[in-house]
């Protein structure tokens, strides 16, 4: 995977988070935009920061404005940006 190792669908389901946890991983958050929650599993999990998935009951609402060709390029960029700025330094938790 790209970021994420430890979870199979990070787009799916709520993110819930310690306080100390979340004060850690907000105020190291880079990205504000698609993937800033992938950002966030992946700073959690490289600081050993336990993660868990729970399954989650969704319905789907008629008239969704989401352009999905459009949403997976930016998903797409964000993964790699995320891996590259924090494999090689230049963000830091």
């Amino acid at each position: 995977t790209l970021a994420v190792k430890s979870i199979k669908d990070t787009q799916c389901g709520f993110k819930l988070f310690t306080r100390k946890s979340a004060q850690i991983l907000f105020s190291n958050l880079n990205l504000r935009r698609w993937c800033f929650d992938v950002e966030l599993l992946y700073m959690a999990e490289s600081l050993n920061m336990p993660l868990k998935e729970v399954a989650v009951n969704w319905q789907e609402i008629p008239g969704s404005k989401l352009r999905v060709l459009e949403a997976a390029l930016l998903m797409g960029r964000d993964l790699v940006i995320i891996r590259a700025c924090h494999t090689f330094g230049l963000w830091r938790i």
